[in-house]
């Protein structure tokens, strides 16, 4: 009975975490460019029984653990804005930032201009191109941003169109190297080089949402609870059990 107790708490422990996922998961449901968690399980055999008397796989004792979480990066919907400084990536490609910590990555395309006239993000880290920050001029009107990244403005009266930057766009061999920071940052793990990313394309006027399924998320948050509800009422058999062998022994005549 000690080893379903064991068992049952092994698995109310990873339905405690994998609830924590799913809620994160739903908290950020309208958040910009955000990619799901998911959790990954495995058998963990654990040696239970020691006598001679139980056969080899008897003695195997199989509990459940959470291995670690991993992130879905497939594409989320794309909504229009008509924002001419919003952009949405399409494909595994990041957008390079600068913050107070170093480069960071973001999928987050709800951009803006400060008062200095550099394009930022919606935190106001500086959006980075590939010769560094992206700065327009206080004449520059009609910012058009092409799918590869580059951005072009007309200047002032005279209608000139000049360059102002290329968006630079990184991708990583193993996405599950982008390592989730707060507001709404990757960073590179470990080990782990960004490169560049020619493939992905850019779609001006347009912001990436979430890519949580804010139904699929409900009902898998309902069959967290359920299981949690289950394993405890098996607990509770296995407790009375327990009790009631040790209360009918203590009857026992010596």
């Amino acid at each position: 009975m000690e080893n379903a107790l064991l068992i049952g708490l092994s698995r109310q422990m990873v339905l405690e975490r994998q609830l924590d996922v799913v809620a994160n998961n739903v908290a950020n449901v309208n958040t910009n460019g955000f990619k799901a968690d998911q959790q990954l399980f495995e058998e963990y055999l654990s040696s239970g029984a020691h006598e001679d008397n139980f056969p080899g796989a008897a003695r195997r004792v199989s509990y459940v653990q959470d291995r670690g979480t991993y992130r879905d990066f497939s594409q989320g919907s794309m909504q229009r804005t008509g924002n001419a400084l919003d952009v949405a990536v399409t494909g595994a490609g990041f957008l390079t930032v600068q913050t107070a910590a170093g480069e960071r990555y973001t999928r987050d395309g709800n951009l803006h201009m400060n008062n200095l006239g550099q394009l930022v993000t919606s935190a106001g880290d500086l959006v980075l191109g590939t010769g560094g920050p992206i700065v327009f001029q206080p004449t520059d009107h009609d910012i058009n941003i092409s799918p590869d990244g580059t951005v072009t403005v007309v200047e002032g009266v005279n209608r000139t169109d000049s360059i102002r930057g290329k968006l630079r766009i990184v991708n990583f061999a193993d996405p599950q190297a982008a390592q989730k920071q707060s507001n709404n940052l990757y960073a590179a793990a470990a080990g782990a080089t960004p490169q560049q990313d020619t493939k992905s394309t850019i779609q001006q006027g347009y912001i990436e949402k979430s890519n949580v399924s804010a139904v699929g998320e409900m009902s898998k948050m309902v069959e967290v609870m359920r299981a949690y509800t289950q394993v405890a009422n098996m607990l509770q058999v296995q407790s009375d059990l327990r009790k009631n062998a040790i209360e009918k022994l203590a009857d026992v005549p010596a």
